[in-house]
């Protein structure tokens, strides 16, 4: 005789149990990166209800949101259960937290400290599998002019133009410039490379008298800075 997998549905948990009425009952704060996914998938599958499905593919990214952000509509479709639909949901809802992370740094124009510079440029180098550099331009109060990014690479370093930069700064009538670039891997150390193109940049600009206030080398949830190293 065939066995028949008995699906655990959502409505046979406790109501305080089922993420949809938590959240109404005691607010987003109450629930787990599972049942807030839950919610997006919405609907289970065979003998798998949403929360078991939220489960498994936050296990399947070691349980973490930030790689979870990394995958793909393919790449989601590939788990049992989530369909295109859910897996559309998942990266939509996904891509709208880093906007309004990206919003959120757009309200701090006036940068005046390495955590200023970092919370600007979280959200644009948040979860990137390959090294970008990107220039923030300042007036003379440190406000924010314009945002760039200058050169997309591979997972180990970009080229850096450093008339490009200056070129910009002067265009733009700025009178200091940040530097940023991430580190795929995550490990923050300055490479040598890092500190050779911080000098020729520094250098260069006290020529045309555009001063580098900063170079901070970005992973997900922290920075190296230059300044605070006093290395500039």
């Amino acid at each position: 005789m065939k066995n028949y997998k008995v699906k655990r549905s959502i409505k046979s948990l406790s109501e305080d149990d089922r993420p949809r009425e938590k959240l109404l009952s005691k607010g987003t704060a109450a629930l787990s990166n599972a049942e807030l996914l839950a919610i997006l998938i919405s609907s289970g599958s065979e003998g798998k209800n949403a929360l078991d499905l939220a489960i498994e593919l936050l296990q399947s990214c070691d349980n973490s949101l930030a790689q979870l952000g990394k995958k793909k509509v393919i790449e989601l479709t590939k788990h049992k259960g989530i369909g295109e639909a859910k897996a559309t949901t998942i990266v939509a809802a996904l891509e709208l937290s880093k906007r309004s992370m990206s919003e959120d740094s757009k309200m701090r124009t006036q940068i005046n400290s390495s955590q200023d510079a970092f919370r600007l440029i979280k959200s644009h180098l948040y979860n990137l599998q390959v090294e970008e550099f990107w220039v923030a331009y300042l007036d003379r109060a440190n406000k924010l002019i314009s945002l760039k990014a200058l050169s997309k690479g591979g997972l180990h370093g970009t080229v850096v133009d450093v008339r490009v930069i200056l070129k910009n700064a002067l265009d733009l009538l700025a009178c200091g410039i940040i530097l940023y670039h991430n580190h795929p891997s995550g490990n923050l150390k300055p490479s040598i490379n890092d500190d050779k193109i911080t000098i020729q940049i520094r250098d260069a600009g006290k020529l045309v008298d555009i001063l580098i206030l900063d170079h901070l080398i970005v992973s997900n949830n922290n920075f190296y800075s230059y300044a605070d190293e006093a290395r500039l």
